[in-house]
């Protein structure tokens, strides 16, 4: 046996989750019919343009919180808690990166995404995926917590994270989280936001369709929610909401115009 202590790339980890600690989660999952939004890539594909999984979900969930003002906030306190409602939906998206050699869990938040099309949000998403976290500016508020010393370390996260005004920066407004790369067919995730969606992997299955069976891409989602915020009814809208967004997923025209200017 041998004890190490944590590796200092990990530590933003553990503040995150010692501040989350309040957090009141209720679970929910759903199975969603990826049909649509397969032959939405695979027609994209065609046309040069490849779009991830996440990305898709980043653009509908945000439409749906957009809509759920409820939802898309944030609370603070315990003995007088404050809930403060958002005008725009950002999301945080967490990444698994090397850093400085060791393997850990990262997060970006995709600012203002209930006003963004699908390819701006992929190119967000291509960014953080495709560049190196040891010296994006973006990761470079993680990388100066890692070198404080203790007494401090504790102190600079709360003091970054805590305010209910900077929270849409720090945190998002809701969290994403994937291991749909992996063999995972549905997980439960708490990312500090009111609401959370964990994506798994996506698999050709049995349904039901008109009364016969059928094969369709199926992938489970589940939503976390923290009841301190919302309650179950609204959560399960947000969820219902979002799988139907999915499974009927269609570019709106604005989106189209924003992606064909920029093309």
């Amino acid at each position: 046996m041998s004890v190490r202590p944590v590796a200092p790339q990990r530590r933003h980890t553990l503040h995150f989750l010692d501040e989350i600690r309040q957090f009141s989660p209720v679970f929910l999952d759903t199975e969603v019919d990826m049909s649509a939004v397969r032959a939405h890539r695979m027609a994209a594909r065609a046309a040069g343009r490849r779009y991830s999984i996440v990305s898709y979900l980043l653009v509908v969930a945000a439409g749906v919180l957009a809509r759920h003002p409820e939802a898309n906030a944030a609370i603070r306190g315990r003995i007088r808690p404050r809930i403060s409602r958002y005008d725009t939906v950002s999301g945080k998206l967490t990444l698994d990166k090397m850093l400085d050699g060791k393997r850990v869990v990262l997060s970006a938040v995709l600012p203002d995404l209930d006003r963004s099309g699908l390819d701006e949000v992929q190119r967000q998403v291509d960014h953080y995926r495709d560049n190196d976290p040891a010296v994006m500016p973006e990761f470079a508020g993680v990388r100066a917590l890692h070198r404080l010393p203790w007494p401090v370390r504790p102190f600079a996260f709360r003091r970054v994270v805590r305010p209910l005004s900077r929270r849409p920066r720090t945190f998002g407004t809701f969290a994403l989280t994937s291991l749909g790369h992996a063999a995972v067919d549905g997980f439960h995730s708490v990312g500090g936001t009111t609401v959370t969606l964990g994506v798994g992997r996506i698999l050709d299955r049995p349904v039901v369709r008109d009364g016969g069976l059928a094969i369709a891409p199926m992938m489970r989602l589940s939503l976390a929610f923290d009841h301190r915020v919302i309650d179950g009814a609204e959560a399960a809208d947000v969820l219902t909401e979002i799988r139907d967004g999915i499974e009927a997923y269609a570019p709106s025209p604005v989106c189209d115009a924003v992606a064909a200017a920029t093309r």
